[in-house]
């Protein structure tokens, strides 16, 4: 095995990445079965992790190191079930992303929505990180596998973004609780890290940066103008780091988010 295979492969790993069906997710789970990893894709649609299995398979040529598990994440009982489900497809279970999340509508602080906003914080913060990491952590210390999670963090992490404010909220407790769970499972060997991606153009965010046409928006404006490299973040700029933090490269590194953001948290006028 070269050194780098040795230090940064995941071959002989399996991987679950939460919120396998998006298109950020399942990228990241293609970068993990191109390293090596058997990948287990985890969502709550069927049809979405279907498809991205075939593309995931043709991407590494092994569709066999490919699968999903349907899960509701807001259901601990249902989390349970896919991670014995999961564990059976490839023996065991070494890393987790912890990918799931979204944001459901933009307004004004005096216009915000309780039940939304009850709904994008469970579904960043308890679905999207804290759940998964319940189960998969006590899976791991029952197991003594030590594993390795990677979280996804935001720029709303650091500084609110405007008009999403449960977002904003949620994205910053996924960093703190980073933190916390990186000091606890520590002595079990299990490393705790996050990524906080820059703005890349996804489902979830595409009308607030671009127009029908492609053009910018005022919103996708204001983020160029905030970003020194000039342009959004595309999926496959997330990928070394999100192997990085999974491999035995990174076994030193616990309880740090690493911002993938093309300079945007180091504008300054």
């Amino acid at each position: 095995m070269s050194y780098l295979e040795n230090m940064f492969g995941l071959t002989g790993k399996t991987a679950i990445i939460t919120g396998g069906g998006g298109v950020l997710c399942s990228a990241m789970a293609e970068a993990y079965a191109k390293a090596g990893a058997n990948v287990i894709l985890w969502d709550i649609r069927p049809e979405a992790m279907q498809e991205k299995v075939k593309a995931i398979a043709a991407g590494c040529g092994d569709p066999a190191r490919v699968t999903w598990v349907a899960v509701d994440l807001m259901d601990e009982d249902s989390i349970a079930r896919a991670l014995k489900e999961s564990i059976g497809k490839f023996g065991k279970v070494d890393i987790l992303i912890n990918g799931a999340g979204g944001n459901r509508g933009k307004a004004p602080l005096t216009e915000v929505k309780k039940d939304d906003f009850e709904f994008v914080l469970k579904l960043n913060l308890l679905a999207g990180c804290i759940l998964p990491t319940k189960h998969i952590a006590k899976y791991w210390i029952d197991s003594k596998i030590k594993g390795a999670i990677v979280n996804i963090a935001s720029m709303g992490s650091y500084n609110p973004l405007s008009g999403v404010w449960a977002y904003s909220a949620a994205k910053a407790g996924v960093m703190n609780q980073t933190m916390g769970h990186a000091k606890e499972l520590a002595p079990y060997g299990i490393r705790v890290n996050a990524i906080a991606p820059g703005f890349l153009v996804a489902d979830q965010n595409r009308k607030l940066l671009l127009n029908e046409d492609g053009s910018l928006t005022q919103r996708g404006k204001d983020v160029i103008a905030h970003t020194p490299m000039q342009r959004f973040g595309n999926p496959d700029d997330l990928m070394a780091a999100v192997v990085f933090l999974a491999s035995e490269g990174a076994r030193f590194v616990t309880g740090v988010t690493v911002p993938v953001d093309g300079g945007y948290l180091s504008q300054n006028i």
